[in-house]
């Protein structure tokens, strides 16, 4: 039987809102956190998912050349890549940064960094500009979900951690949509315009400083006189084999969800592309596509979470990975053209709410002030999983055969569910 939460990560939720009933019962800064790390994930989707869906014709335009030409894919991927890259070490950092000057401080940091890189997207000239701005927009994303997660794992009640991780992955799935529909409401004007909603975020950011103060939980571990632990400590005793696992499952996992995210719009984009679509509609059908299978997503964030109230975060996390598996297999084991495949590709939104238990998940394996440190390192370690397999998989695909990509990625979930299996039990209790 895989081993318990070892007891040096065993978290300390004694805090204010642990006795907290009803969310009349909250108090103000608890719906203050709530709602800055929702605000925060909900732009980190919009953010997120922008250059997705732009990416063959905006980086031909950026070469001057056609959608067709290798090297366009080649460019795409390694975009694509260096916003993974980005987002893997601004987990790390930030995460470091949130542990040692504060969740709400780092959060506003976080939150300017990925809008103003957005923002500045605009104005990209060639594609390497390009890939310099979302490399550095990626930062800020990458450091706002560790410092999030953390800031709320220490204000909200334990017991109604998994519905909050399924509301803050909802969050993400909100501003996916919101980044489909402008995409839909430009379609036919120059691609970069749909950047400059980028910026819409930094207007939060002064809120959060005036409003949002830090955890009593953090200031009583910095009160403590305990020195701080340093992020060697994620590799030493107790934590070790936990860093291991949780690293191992996120790169497996995350490689595969980014493959699908990026890849699968591409896939369709060919199939509309050989049915003589026009660009205009076959981006209007792109975001709808997509907006469905986010929309579906929402729900299966939910599913997760009562998955996880019935199991346990890490027995739900390998039930919904091998899910997952199934939903990937099913899409991209045959050809299939574009009607067809929409039967399928709603099973894998279904199955992608297991990204929302690592919010709460992760977090909880590592003391307070060793927190953000650990929940960035082990999940955005993944992202430069990802990253690599972004470009390993269209080379693999020999740049045409985006299906053989997509299939070869979701293969990753099978060994991703058996280390989930070994991962530390959580269980939030009743409520």
């Amino acid at each position: 039987m895989p081993p318990q939460t070892p007891a040096a990560v065993t978290v300390n939720y004694a805090s204010p809102g642990t006795q907290v009933e009803r969310l009349s019962d909250l108090t103000g800064k608890q719906w203050k956190s709530g709602i800055a790390a929702w605000l925060g994930w909900l732009f980190d989707g919009v953010e997120i998912q922008l250059y997705t869906l732009v990416a063959a014709p905006f980086v031909a335009h950026l070469m001057g050349a056609a959608q067709s030409d290798p090297g366009v894919k080649e460019k795409m991927a390694w975009i694509q890549g260096a916003f993974l890259v980005g987002w893997a070490l601004g987990g790390g950092v930030f995460g470091r940064v949130g542990d040692v000057l504060g969740r709400s401080r780092t959060l506003a940091l976080t939150i300017l960094t990925y809008a103003l890189f957005t923002g500045l997207s605009f104005f990209a000239a060639n594609w390497w500009e390009m890939m310099i701005f979302r490399f550095m927009a990626a930062l800020g994303i990458g450091g706002e979900w560790a410092v999030g997660a953390s800031l709320l794992v220490e204000t909200w009640p334990r017991k109604w951690h998994v519905w909050v991780a399924a509301v803050l992955q909802t969050a993400v799935n909100i501003g996916i949509l919101l980044a489909c529909l402008w995409v839909f409401v430009l379609a036919g004007h120059a691609e970069k315009f749909v950047f400059l909603v980028g910026i819409i975020p930094a207007g939060i950011v002064l809120w959060i400083r005036v409003s949002i103060g830090e955890p009593e939980e953090w200031h009583a571990a910095k009160a403590s006189g305990t020195k701080p632990p340093g992020w060697t400590q994620l590799f030493r005793g107790g934590l070790l084999r936990t860093t291991i696992m949780a690293t191992i499952v996120c790169a497996c996992a995350l490689t595969t969800w980014w493959a699908f995210l990026f890849w699968h719009v591409q896939h369709l984009r060919s199939l509309l592309n050989a049915a003589g679509r026009s660009s205009a509609d076959t981006q209007r059908l792109l975001s709808a596509e997509f907006f469905m299978v986010i929309g579906v997503s929402i729900f299966g964030n939910f599913f997760a979470a009562w998955l996880a109230k019935l199991m346990g975060y890490r027995n739900a996390i390998a039930v919904l990975l091998l899910g997952f598996f199934g939903a990937i297999f099913g899409t991209y084991c045959v050809p299939r053209d574009y009607r067809s495949i929409l039967f399928w590709i709603p099973w894998v939104g279904w199955f992608s709410g297991v990204f929302g238990l690592f919010t709460m998940y992760l977090p909880s394996l590592f003391p307070v002030l060793l927190r953000t440190t650990g929940a960035g390192f082990c999940f955005n370690i993944g992202r430069l999983a990802a990253a690599f397999g972004t470009v390993y998989f269209v080379h693999y695909s020999g740049g045409v055969d985006y299906r053989r990509a997509l299939l070869g990625g979701g293969f990753l979930l099978l060994p991703a569910t058996f280390f989930a299996m070994l991962m530390p039990d959580i269980r939030d209790g009743n409520g």
